[in-house]
């Protein structure tokens, strides 16, 4: 299962968001599942970098399988990409309940 956890300031404000594991929809390079959200999370995570000013950390795994994005300074261009990625992720949880589960701390 892909465990997204979601951790949001006393304010609101998305400071850190953690995805780990294999949704296991499918086999490797046919799933479906950790396709779609690894498209969404990448690509917001480009949109970070390409489209704000704030200071944001990204750590991964190179073999896959864990990606952390935390926002060392708070941007209000990285806070909407970060609930735009949230969104999307939602809408692959709602259809794949039991491969992908968005919590938060």
């Amino acid at each position: 299962m892909v465990e997204i956890e979601i951790k949001k300031s006393n304010i609101n404000q998305i400071e850190r968001i953690t995805m780990r594991g294999h949704a296991d929809y499918d086999v490797h390079g046919q799933d479906i599942v950790c396709a779609g959200a690894s498209a969404v999370v990448f690509g917001s995570t480009n949109a970070l970098f390409e489209l704000t000013d704030g200071k944001v950390s990204v750590e991964q795994d190179p073999n896959g399988g864990y990606l952390k994005i935390e926002i060392l300074e708070f941007d209000e261009r990285a806070d909407l990409i970060l609930n735009s990625m949230i969104i999307s992720l939602k809408t692959i949880e709602e259809s794949y309940q039991e491969y992908i589960k968005i919590s938060y701390k």
